[in-house]
């Protein structure tokens, strides 16, 4: 990074737009990549040595780190994963792209629905995981006891960025603006920080699925009732119930059972259509990721375009809008104290 945008990269982040005439480069996509790859190195060690599950570094890292919530809906998620877990056993010998789907969060302590959707998490890793059939095409981990030094192993190896909540629901987000600045491509609704996210890095280089705010479909919208029960959500969560290899799931699971989740992301604020949404946009994504060129620079665009979130440009709009006082370098007058204070002393 520095070595093709300079040292003053470090202090103006507005030098990243310097990668974008590089996003094509054979060469420099190489680079990136390595650096990439050193990151998920470091991300499957920790993940080796905290949970004992090995996953690969060349997999596609599949990341959602959340507050633990259920209209951020890790749920949904999870039984998304649930889902691609189903084909492949299906369908062992189609060539599916391995996926590492990687959990962390905080969760309320008297937020027990928070608590039984990452037991779920957990309850279906460990099937998974151990499922010889699935032969570590498919991992699911979550990691425990999230924090900002968890996070900085984290988001430098993320492929993907799940940014799924409930449109209309997310203030704004700014874990997505981290996990974007550092080349992962969001797959999300049309919500809160991912709107400005797509207009700064560019509509093809982020995967918007599902319904707006305002209950209009994006892109992926079909017509069909609005409060019916997903089918193909519906099909996923049967599927599970009846296989017997994973009994042991629906017994250690009883609070967040099979039918219950799937009657939750029924309803509008926990999932509604989003599933079969999500489902579309998961296979699209597999597709983007086997065309390791056009991923690379939709990536290295990501980075490119991601200095207009910074901190730096958010208060040089204030001086100048807000606050009405000097910028770029220009010393800022002594401030005084108001006189009725001085007076009192």
């Amino acid at each position: 990074m520095r070595q093709t945008c300079g040292e003053a990269v470090l202090d103006d982040p507005s030098q990243l737009s310097l990668l974008e005439a590089r996003a094509s480069d054979a060469a420099f996509q190489q680079q990136f990549r390595a650096v990439k790859y050193h990151n998920k190195i470091a991300l499957a060690r920790l993940i080796g040595e905290r949970l004992n599950v090995p996953v690969d570094p060349a997999a596609l890292f599949d990341v959602q780190i959340k507050r633990i919530h259920e209209y951020k809906r890790q749920l949904l998620n999870i039984i998304e994963a649930v889902a691609l877990y189903q084909a492949i056993r299906d369908e062992p010998q189609r060539d599916w792209v391995p996926r590492v789907k990687i959990f962390a969060g905080k969760a309320a302590a008297s937020y027990r629905y928070a608590k039984l959707i990452i037991k779920l998490i957990n309850d279906v890793a460990e099937i998974v995981n151990n499922d010889p059939v699935v032969a570590g095409r498919l991992k699911i981990v979550f990691l425990a006891d999230y924090n900002v030094s968890l996070a900085e192993i984290i988001i430098p190896a993320a492929d993907i960025s799940e940014q799924i909540s409930t449109a209309g629901m997310e203030a704004s987000g700014t874990g997505n603006m981290k996990l974007a600045l550092n080349g992962a491509l969001t797959i999300g609704t049309l919500d809160g920080a991912n709107i400005e996210i797509r207009d700064h890095v560019g509509a093809e280089n982020i995967a918007i699925f599902g319904m707006e705010a305002d209950g209009r479909g994006g892109a992926a919208q079909t017509r069909s009732g609005r409060d019916r029960r997903d089918p193909a959500l519906a099909a996923a969560f049967a599927r599970h119930q009846r296989d017997r290899q994973r009994r042991v799931l629906a017994r250690r699971s009883r609070p967040v059972r099979i039918d219950r989740a799937c009657a939750a992301l029924s309803r509008p604020l926990h999932g509604q259509r989003g599933f079969r949404f999500l489902l579309r946009g998961q296979r699209g994504i597999d597709a983007r990721w086997q065309v390791v060129p056009a991923w690379t620079r939709a990536s290295i665009l990501n980075v490119a375009r991601m200095a207009w979130f910074s901190s730096d440009r958010t208060i040089r709009e204030y001086a100048e809008e807000i606050w009405n006082v000097p910028v770029n370098g220009t010393p800022l007058p002594a401030l005084r104290e108001p006189a009725a204070q001085r007076g009192t002393r």
